[in-house]
């Protein structure tokens, strides 16, 4: 059983072991897993309550880089981007823009900030993975959510560039005022880019602690490797 609560402002990093438990606290946040005990609440919600029209003004308050992305490789990156705001366009306005692509200032806006400013019309499966996975950054700046789940954002990345993509994905939650949670592997990347770091073993939470009474060596602790 988890008890986490995340508030406003907050940057926290979800570490442990793979099968931990990381991911699926990420679907809980989402809505894409439904508890099978206790609540959830996102933004004030409950999702396994909502439906229709209510459950889509929640998710798309909520923005997802998922470990495997979710891009679809046949379209060009300036359509994989504009996927962001889907929940807020309707049926025909998300159509029309797969022929004549809507809010292109600002898809070139999230992409020159992710480095990709040159990839606009590239057909997304001739990216390399890295750059695959700045595209799904780029998603979610157009999305601009309150929330902001990320599974293992920069695995893909280069250190340089997976320092960049953590700092946008906080700089992104904090400019709404709202949260972000990022599941990472790497210990380091969560003491520099969080404010708080909350560890899972077998679904349950054994370590929360803010950044400033961590460090290195007690990470190493808690994945039983030496300091």
């Amino acid at each position: 059983m988890v008890d986490l609560t995340v508030g406003p402002g907050e940057r926290v990093a979800v570490v442990g072991a793979s099968g931990a438990g990381k991911s699926t606290l990420l679907g809980l946040a989402n809505g894409s897993v439904l508890p099978t005990a206790g609540s959830v609440r996102v933004l004030g919600a409950d999702p396994a309550a909502l439906r229709g029209r209510a459950l889509r003004q929640l998710r798309a308050r909520v923005g997802t880089v998922h470990q495997h992305l979710e891009l679809v490789g046949q379209l060009r990156v300036v359509h994989n981007v504009n996927a962001g705001r889907l929940g807020a366009w309707s049926g025909l306005r998300a159509a029309w823009s797969l022929v004549r692509p809507q809010g292109l200032p600002d898809v070139e806006a999230a992409l020159d900030r992710v480095g990709l400013a040159d990839r606009v019309y590239e057909r997304t499966e001739r990216l390399s993975g890295g750059q695959r996975q700045r595209v799904a950054i780029a998603r979610l700046l157009v999305q601009q959510p309150d929330l902001v789940l990320a599974d293992e954002p920069a695995s893909a990345l280069d250190p340089v560039l997976a320092d960049q993509a953590l700092r946008l994905l906080g700089e992104l939650a904090l400019e709404r005022g709202g949260a972000l949670l990022a599941c990472l592997h790497d210990p380091a990347m969560a003491l520099r880019h969080c404010d708080r770091v909350v560890g899972l073993a077998a679904g349950r939470v054994v370590l929360d602690e803010p950044v400033a009474a961590l460090s290195a060596a007690d990470l190493a602790a808690f994945y039983g490797a030496p300091a």
